[in-house]
């Protein structure tokens, strides 16, 4: 029950994304070609309020698209998981490492289940960790994919009461519907490690 309440949040997620792409987003751009052309037949006093408009329907369609990358990545299905990770990075202004280790790239659900995990671990680490480096460290161990988000924050006080509350619930679940397993530790020297691993299902 659980893989498949996993499964239709993904395709519930892809078709909102692509709603917003196709149809949201493209109509801003619309609206944004629109009002440039519009600007250039003015008078020269009316312009700026037009160039001010336009520039609140570009900063619209900019987080329409952050919006989308959040919801259904588009890079995990043309660029692949690890430049899906650097622009989560990026994106997010986190200041990141990744050293990726895996032997092949994972399938389509498996990569979408690493990315859904490390997006939870950051958004933790943003939020509560007050960390200065974040490293995504993925590699291959027993016919699997190990990864482990490690931060040089602060932590979490009185770990095992407090996990529930951020996010290992979730992580959890997500890593045990394909088959693994999930664990949030304290790292030695500080900070904290969220540390999953999933097996390669394919032959």
């Amino acid at each position: 029950m659980l893989t498949h309440l996993v499964e239709a949040q993904e395709k519930e997620r892809q078709r909102i994304a692509w709603d917003v792409h196709d149809d949201t987003i493209q109509a801003m751009v619309a609206v944004d070609m629109r009002l440039q052309l519009l600007a250039r037949k003015l008078p020269e006093e009316h312009r700026e309020m037009v160039r001010q408009l336009d520039g609140a329907v570009r900063a619209t369609i900019s987080r329409l698209r952050n919006l989308v990358f959040r919801v259904r990545p588009p890079g995990i299905e043309r660029q692949g998981l690890r430049d899906s990770l650097a622009a989560y990075l990026a994106d997010t202004s986190t200041v990141g490492e990744i050293r990726y280790g895996l032997e092949r790239e994972p399938g389509g659900d498996a990569a979408i289940t690493i990315f859904r995990i490390c997006q939870e671990a950051l958004t933790n680490v943003r939020k509560h960790a007050r960390a200065s480096l974040t490293v995504l460290e993925l590699s291959t161990v027993d016919r699997g994919f190990l990864v482990r988000v490690m931060d040089d924050g602060v932590g979490i006080p009185d770990l095992d009461q407090n996990t529930s509350h951020f996010g290992l619930i979730e992580m959890r679940e997500r890593a045990v519907a394909v088959g693994g397993w999930c664990t949030v530790t304290a790292r030695e020297g500080g900070g904290t490690v969220v540390e999953f691993w999933l097996p390669d299902v394919r032959p």
